[in-house]
């Protein structure tokens, strides 16, 4: 249970690694972090600078948790350590194998070993843990973890139920909000649906039916807006009268038009040719080119912040 993770290690220190550590250490936890790249530590000292102000303005943080961390040159020996892990190596599934073996191997009896994994099921890398593999499974963040509340758990078919529940109380600890998938599946949910929206995006671009900056104003000023308070099925409720039965009008009054809809998206799927992508690339800089990237993580997180605060002051369950 979640009383029993003090120390957590963090394999893997890039953007997402990095985001997990500051978020663990802002939460009072010890964090062992392992990660061989060439000036880590710095880039971690930085990235940690940068997100403390953001987990401060979360709740209560002492600035001297800050510092309760360890970078550590040996994996294997500093493992025993950990009351849990967060892994977070490359999407590669003979590399996460590998290092799934050693940290099977190394870490006490009984503790969760979660990936960070952003569409590989555990299933595809857990082959060579002969200790205990029911102990494994995805734990995977939206970016950045330390602020965005989302983790999608995703156990695999020999992962047991104390591995989940385990898992899951550790993330509401974190204040996070974990989601339970019932099956493994490629790319999980959350990544499935900004692969629809994205094909859907990349196709309209690449046809000329409107600019990269455009599609971008369509969602932030339009459904974004709307996903971030309220999600489809709530949606579609209120678009079909509201209450339980606003879905069922929404399906019989609206559904015939939206299967055209999806028809026509089918033929136009976003293909992957040369051309397309070619097009793409063309018509998507002309837009990122005029953004201001200055200090915009900066700014994004403190939008986040501010949409997060403005959430926590209405309903929960919206």
């Amino acid at each position: 249970m979640q009383e029993h993770v003090k120390t957590v290690a963090v394999v893997g220190c890039g953007v997402i690694g990095a985001s997990w550590a500051s978020l663990f250490l802002s939460r009072g936890l010890n964090v062992i972090i392992f990660d061989p790249a060439e000036g880590a530590q710095e880039v971690f000292k930085k990235y940690l600078h940068g997100a403390w102000p953001a987990l401060k303005a979360c709740g209560t943080v002492e600035d001297a948790w800050a510092k309760n961390y360890n970078f550590v040159d040996n994996l294997e020996s500093s493992l025993p350590e950990a009351d849990f892990v967060q892994e977070n190596g490359p999407e590669r599934p003979e590399f996460k194998q590998q290092l799934m073996q050693t940290l099977d191997q190394y870490t006490r009896p009984g503790v969760v070993i979660a990936s960070s994994s952003s569409g590989l099921p555990a299933s595809g890398f857990i082959g060579r843990c002969q200790k205990d593999p029911s102990r494994v499974l995805v734990g995977h963040p939206f970016n950045p973890p330390h602020l965005v509340p989302l983790v999608e758990v995703v156990p695999h078919p020999g992962t047991n139920a104390t591995t989940v529940s385990t898992a899951k109380d550790f993330y509401r600890f974190l204040r996070k909000k974990p989601i339970l998938l019932r099956h493994e599946i490629p790319g999980f949910v959350a990544n499935r649906l900004q692969a629809a929206i994205n094909n859907e995006a990349y196709s309209l671009i690449s046809r000329g039916i409107v600019s990269a900056e455009d599609l971008d104003t369509a969602v932030t000023s339009g459904p974004g807006l709307r996903w971030a308070l309220t999600g489809p099925f709530v949606i579609n409720s209120l678009g079909g009268g509201g209450g339980p039965n606003g879905f069922t009008q929404r399906i019989e009054r609206l559904g015939p038009a939206i299967r055209g809809w999806e028809e026509d998206m089918l033929k136009h799927r976003f293909d992957w040719s040369e051309e397309s992508v070619s097009v793409l690339k063309e018509e998507a800089l002309k837009w990122l080119k005029s953004v201001d990237w200055d200090g915009i993580n900066g700014k994004r997180d403190q939008m986040l912040l501010q949409l997060l605060e403005a959430k926590s002051r209405g309903s929960s369950r919206l």
